[in-house]
């Protein structure tokens, strides 16, 4: 079977997800080709391959027009991304299945009629947000997912079927030695990682932000960690195709740069590699699925309400049941302390949401369990040639950008 990889995005943080399959499966002798879309991305698989296994690089491109018309939108349309798709479909066809960690890709099926490759979807993260439980799963021949509690609101969306899923765990995991703590400050002060999301609606960062820094610059009990979603700052302006908004992300203002208590990162790789989310005490943020990987080592949370949310019983904030929400930073204070004082507090909550999230199985790594579910699936489908027949999903809801 030939299997390839496909990265393709403006930024790095999905490749963790899927480049420990990659591996496995080459270790296995499968026939796996690593497809880039950017020096960048093929640099950072390489770092997450092992040398010597016999995987094929390939880096994509796309017309000049493609580049200049992505350039012109600042990415808020990702001509980019859609050119690459479109300008290697002969590439493509020649596999038998992709593995992407991203819904741009059902294009391939909606649009361009590769009915014949197996498109095999692994999400880039565990979380709650509606735009991970959409309709364009439908289009996927196979899903991997993390943990029960993805498969089975999945199952209840009608996403995916007992079928055409499987729980294998969170490779990503695999990548990084968990019980490592890196220290990021030359003092003891217990330290704040502050972790808000790009979307316009939801990201305390658009009407809180700012307030959060100033309150860390002007005490001198903690450390903060500003590392936001690598994606906030990639962009100056953010769409929202699920909540119909549009944001001009507003820049770090410079006092806030250079105090030796506060660390601002607003995309390296150690905002993907989980060194923020291993190195600090208490976690503070709104909407991103990066606490699900911070509860792996349950510590306390505080949750920013900065867009007036009901969030009590929606399934779309349920991580919001794994610490304090606060509705403004007046509130910042009082739950600082109780986090201080009582950092266990929610310790059996994190404990549980853990095991639903992420199907841990200690005898085998993640990444040798998604290989293991991939061949098997390919293998049941060799002898099947199955056509589109699910061309009710709108392509605008297909394409996603996600």
């Amino acid at each position: 079977m030939k299997i390839g990889f496909l990265f393709n995005h403006d930024m790095l943080h999905q490749i963790a997800h899927t480049a420990p399959i990659a591996a496995e499966l080459a270790a296995e002798g499968v026939d796996v080709s690593i497809l880039c879309s950017s020096p960048e991305q093929e640099r950072r698989v390489r770092a997450l391959v092992p040398a010597g296994l016999p995987v094929r690089f390939v880096q994509l491109t796309t017309s000049r027009l493609a580049n200049i018309a992505n350039s012109l939108t600042g990415g808020v349309i990702p001509f980019r991304r859609l050119g690459i798709l479109r300008q290697n479909l002969s590439l493509f066809a020649g596999f038998d299945a992709l593995v992407v960690p991203e819904t741009t890709s059902t294009l391939l099926k909606s649009r361009y009629g590769l009915n014949g490759l197996k498109l095999i979807y692994l999400p880039h993260g565990a979380g709650d947000r509606s735009i991970g439980f959409r309709g364009v799963t439908r289009l996927f021949d196979f899903v991997l997912l993390s943990g029960n509690k993805v498969r089975d609101r999945m199952l209840r969306s009608g996403l995916v079927t007992a079928e055409n899923c499987k729980i294998v765990g969170y490779p990503k995991f695999d990548t990084v030695d968990l019980d490592h703590v890196p220290r990021i400050f030359d003092n003891d002060r217990p330290t704040v990682l502050y972790n808000p999301h790009f979307d316009p609606l939801l990201s305390s960062w658009r009407t809180m932000g700012e307030q959060v820094l100033d309150y860390f610059a002007q005490q001198d009990r903690f450390n903060l960690i500003f590392a936001p979603h690598v994606m906030l700052f990639q962009r100056r302006l953010h769409a929202s195709l699920e909540h119909r908004r549009l944001w001009f992300r507003r820049k770090i203002p410079q006092r806030f740069f250079g105090l030796p208590h506060i660390r601002i990162d607003t995309g390296s790789p150690l905002s993907t590699d989980m060194s923020y989310t291993r190195a600090a005490d208490i976690y503070l943020g709104d909407v991103s699925s990066q606490v699900y990987e911070w509860i792996y080592r349950p510590r306390p949370c505080i949750f920013l309400n900065s867009h007036h949310a009901a969030w009590r019983g929606n399934p779309n904030y349920a991580h919001w049941l794994l610490g304090d929400v606060i509705d403004s930073i007046a509130e910042l204070p009082a739950a600082l302390e109780r986090a201080m004082a009582d950092p266990t507090r929610f310790a059996h909550l994190q404990e549980h949401a853990c095991k639903e999230t992420f199907g841990v199985d200690d005898n085998r790594p993640s990444s040798q369990r998604a290989a293991q579910a991939i061949t098997s699936f390919l293998r049941s489908s060799s002898t099947k040639v199955e056509g589109f027949t699910r061309k009710h999903v709108l392509c605008s809801e297909a394409s996603g950008f996600y």
